[in-house]
C-alpha cells in the first residue's frame, strides 16, 4: 500500500477502476457560484462518491479547519472507505482541491491514496449519473500527525525570524493575490513577511498534469527549498496549499508543513502584511 500514489494516470485508472480494493472519491468544490454535488450528480467518474470540501471541515482558525479525527473518520466510511482501500481522489481543477483530501488521508494516517492526475478532464469518458450504493467502510483514523500543521503564532515567529528561519515559508496563491494587487475574499492584500510565492497552478504542464519530479524539484530548491531546510505552505484556506504539499512529495522534498489557517487566519489578525513580488 505505501507504493501507492501520489498520483495516478487516467490510463492506469482506465485499467484498475473496477478493482475491489479502489474507491474513486469526487472532490469537486467551488468558491463561488457553483456546488460540486451538482457536478457530480451531472456526471462522474464510474462508481464514484461524492465527498464534500465542507462535510471535512472541522471548526477553528481561518475557513476550512481541519476536521476533528471522528469526524474524518464517520465521513470516509460513509463514502465505502476501509483501512486496505487505495483511494483515488479527482476534481476538475487540476488537483487543486482533491489534494486536500489526499492530504487528509495521509494527515490521518491512512496508507494509500492517489490524486487523478489531470482529474476529470484527462479521464475523458465514459460517465455516469448514477449515484452509486457502497457499503460502509471500516476506516480507522489514526491520531492526527500534529507535527506536519503550523498555527499562527507558528507561522509568526516563524516569519520574525527573517533571513535565519531556515524553513522556506511558501504562499500557493495566484500571483495577483500574494503582490496585493487582488484579494476577492478576506479582509487584508498581500502576504506574509518573508513568504515566497509558488502558486500552485505552476506545479503543471498545459495538459493539467504535474510536472516531472526533476523539474518540480528544481523549481522548489530556486525558491530555496531543499531536504535541509523543509517548508511551510500557506494559501488563502488551506485547501490549495496542499497542492504545493504533493507537488512536493512528488519532487521528493520531505519536512513540509501546513500553515492550517492560512491567509484567512492571518489576514484577520494584527500581524504585518507585506506587498509585491518580494517576499518581504
Amino acid at each position: 500500500m505505501s507504493n501507492f500514489g501520489p498520483l495516478v494516470s487516467p490510463e492506469w485508472l482506465h485499467e484498475h477502476i473496477g478493482d475491489p480494493d479502489i474507491r474513486v472519491i469526487d472532490f469537486r468544490w467551488y468558491l463561488t457560484g457553483r456546488q460540486g454535488r451538482d457536478a457530480y450528480n451531472a456526471g462522474h467518474l464510474p462508481g464514484a462518491v461524492f465527498v464534500d470540501l465542507d462535510a471535512v471541515t472541522g471548526k477553528g482558525a481561518g475557513r476550512h479547519p481541519l476536521p476533528t479525527r471522528q469526524q474524518f473518520q464517520d465521513e470516509m466510511c460513509r463514502a465505502g472507505v476501509n483501512t486496505s482501500t487505495k483511494v483515488v481522489v479527482y476534481d476538475d481543477a487540476g488537483g487543486s482541491i482533491a489534494a486536500r483530501l489526499w492530504f487528509l488521508l495521509g494527515w490521518f494516517g491512512h496508507g494509500a491514496q492517489a490524486v487523478l492526475d489531470s482529474g476529470l478532464q484527462g479521464w475523458g469518458e465514459p460517465l455516469e449519473t448514477t449515484v452509486p450504493l457502497v457499503q460502509p467502510g471500516d476506516f480507522k483514523a489514526r491520531a492526527p500527525q500534529r507535527s506536519r500543521i503550523l498555527d499562527f503564532e507558528q507561522v509568526k515567529r516563524l516569519s520574525a525570524a527573517g533571513k535565519a528561519r531556515g524553513r522556506v515559508l511558501i504562499d500557493a496563491r495566484v500571483g495577483e493575490r500574494y503582490r496585493g494587487e487582488k484579494e476577492p475574499i478576506d479582509p487584508k492584500k498581500g502576504h506574509i513577511p518573508g513568504a515566497v510565492s509558488a502558486p500552485w497552478i505552476d506545479n503543471l504542464n498545459p495538459d493539467a498534469r504535474f510536472k516531472s519530479p526533476d523539474e518540480l524539484r528544481r523549481n522548489y530548491e530556486a525558491l530555496g527549498v531543499n531536504g535541509k531546510n523543509g517548508a511551510v505552505v500557506y494559501c488563502g484556506s488551506g485547501v490549495n496549499a496542499c497542492h504545493d504539499l504533493l507537488a512536493l512529495e512528488i519532487a521528493g522534498i520531505s519536512d513540509v508543513r501546513l500553515y492550517a489557517g492560512s491567509w484567512s487566519d492571518y489576514s484577520h489578525r494584527d500581524a504585518p502584511v507585506a506587498t509585491g513580488d518580494k517576499p518581504d
